[in-house]
């Protein structure tokens, strides 16, 4: 049984990455964390463990890799899409997944590493980026503008009462809403919606945009702010 530490701040992207990890019959995942503390505290108390971690934490790596090292364990980095992964196998991490990785990927990527292996996102599977990216631009097209002001807030982890409450509306307003949404992507929950949409570029990238004028929206409308 390998044991699986889990550490990214995103909450709907690790709890997918744990729904995925324990499917496997020799994975047990023994500790989730939001933040590098914790993530620090687990590894030293559960030596020999495989450390999935956003690279979005920013920890140290130098002194991640030395704890990593003391305890006889071997870490994962999960890195943004646009960045370089082969940049962390040469900082001595043992295997690197994109965001945008699949399920069936994550779980041959964390078996790899257990067995001694290193992994690295095969180049061989970019051309199927425009197919993704044509899915996600089909459904970012489908969508209407509230609609996806609610996804970009469901990949942030809101709820619907605070996602009713920043839309000026309802939690039953926002419940049909989120049904036309899995309708429109052919999800089942938000969990699945979140995933989704991190999992299509197009989409990700529209609701990142949305999110981030809901943002300056909000820090705007606060008391005393600079127009």
């Amino acid at each position: 049984m390998n044991k699986i530490i889990l550490a990214d701040s995103q909450a709907i992207f690790r709890a997918g990455t744990a729904k995925v990890l324990a499917m496997d019959e020799d994975l047990r995942i023994i500790a989730q964390c939001t933040d590098l503390e914790r993530m620090y505290h687990a590894i030293t108390t559960f030596p020999g463990s495989i450390v999935v971690f956003a690279a979005s934490l920013h920890p140290d790596f130098a002194r991640l890799g030395m704890l990593l090292e003391t305890t006889n364990s071997r870490g994962i980095v999960v890195a943004e899409n646009n960045e370089n992964a082969s940049s962390y196998l040469q900082q001595g991490f043992r295997g690197v997944v994109f965001r945008s990785v699949t399920g069936p990927a994550l779980v041959e990527c964390v078996r790899r590493v257990a067995a001694g292996d290193t992994w690295l996102p095969s180049q061989a599977a970019q051309p199927e980026v425009h197919e993704d990216d044509m899915v996600g631009a089909r459904v970012r097209d489908r969508l209407t503008p509230k609609e996806m002001r609610i996804v970009a807030l469901i990949v942030q982890g809101c709820k619907n009462r605070e996602i009713a409450m920043r839309l000026k509306t309802t939690e039953q307003v926002i419940k049909n809403y989120l049904r036309s949404i899995y309708d429109k992507t052919g999800v089942g929950d938000r969990l699945e919606l979140a995933l989704f949409t991190i999992h299509h570029r197009v989409l990700a990238r529209a609701a990142a945009e949305v999110g981030h004028k809901m943002e300056a929206e909000s820090q705007a409308a606060q008391p005393g702010a600079v127009a």
